[in-house]
């Protein structure tokens, strides 16, 4: 470890961690969130533009797009923060950096937040982002859904409600520290308890109602840990060694694995959640952005060259797939 990651566990250990102990104030949580946020500044080549929901187009959120010449690839980012909190803004050392290293134009989408939105609210708005790139003439296979924690959960929902749907898929998925398993099995929640420099393990049942309200907890559309994988793209998955929720990602990949998937996972030695988003102070945040961004240059030229994926199975899952 680096002495910037080093730094930053401790940072988070005596600051953020004690936090999660306590019971969760919703608003004070928010409010904390945008008044600390430190945002790079846009690339230069790069311009940035927000976008407002209207009538035609339904997405919120802020489109990083090149100056000068068209990516011909694109990301759709869904940022984490339990599904209550955070914001493209909150998340843009990720977005931009993975967008610029990649060369991909990226729309980092402003979901609807739990609990005044709970379940399906923030998979609709994921869905009816990625169907109006589609419509706007972007193709599928131009296209790697990314996101991080909540955000990472909500991008492999959405490929399995893609896929249930028989929309066109995306080239691939990055998801970086995913929570997949709302229902809080891992054993990693207890494992990684004390170990984790940014959560205690007990935190995540108290937020996950937040986001399941009146669903099941093991709907694949919720957790999509619970999902059959069988015709998903390729996945780049990232998590640290000492997370909670190290087997919300372990777990993922063995199964994906099991179900013919595509799966690239790297368990990174002591990294805190979400490291990624300490660039460019913190090396390892760097060096995962730049292999990050190296997957999504892979599966995009790979899927611009055609092949066939396997038909997708029916699914069980709650249906808002369409």
């Amino acid at each position: 470890m680096s002495w910037q990651s080093t730094l930053i566990c401790r940072f988070l250990r005596r600051t953020f961690l004690p936090q999660t102990r306590r019971k969760i104030n919703v608003a004070r949580v928010r409010m904390l969130t945008a008044r600390r946020i430190w945002t790079p500044g846009v690339p230069v080549g790069w311009r940035l533009r927000e976008q407002y929901g209207t009538t035609d187009s339904p997405m919120r959120g802020e489109w990083l797009i090149r100056e000068r010449s068209s990516a011909q690839r694109s990301l759709l980012y869904l940022h984490g923060g339990g599904y209550y909190f955070c914001s493209p803004r909150s998340q843009r050392a990720i977005s931009f950096g993975l967008g610029k290293r990649a060369g991909a134009d990226v729309f980092s989408l402003d979901y609807r937040l739990a609990p005044e939105h709970p379940f399906p609210a923030a998979l609709e708005d994921a869905l009816a982002a990625y169907r109006h790139m589609l419509a706007s003439g972007r193709r599928a296979s131009s296209i790697v859904i990314a996101g991080d924690s909540a955000g990472g959960g909500l991008a492999l929902a959405a490929l399995v409600a893609l896929r249930d749907a028989g929309d066109p898929l995306p080239a691939g998925a990055v998801l970086f520290s995913p929570w997949t398993d709302l229902a809080v099995t891992g054993a990693s929640i207890r494992e990684n308890d004390g170990r984790d420099p940014m959560f205690c393990g007990e935190v995540f049942a108290r937020i996950a109602p937040f986001y399941v309200g009146s669903a099941s907890a093991t709907d694949p559309y919720v957790s999509p840990l619970y999902a059959d994988f069988r015709g998903l793209p390729p996945l780049s998955l990232f998590v640290g060694s000492t997370e909670t929720l190290l087997d919300d990602t372990r777990r993922v990949a063995e199964r994906a694995r099991a179900a013919g998937v595509a799966v690239e996972c790297e368990i990174a030695r002591g990294m805190p959640h979400i490291w990624p988003i300490y660039a460019p102070f913190m090396p390892e945040a760097r060096s995962t952005l730049d292999v990050a961004a190296g997957f999504v240059r892979s599966v995009t030229a790979a899927a611009g060259r055609g092949g066939e994926r396997p038909e997708p199975p029916q699914s069980s899952a709650t249906s808002i797939a369409s």
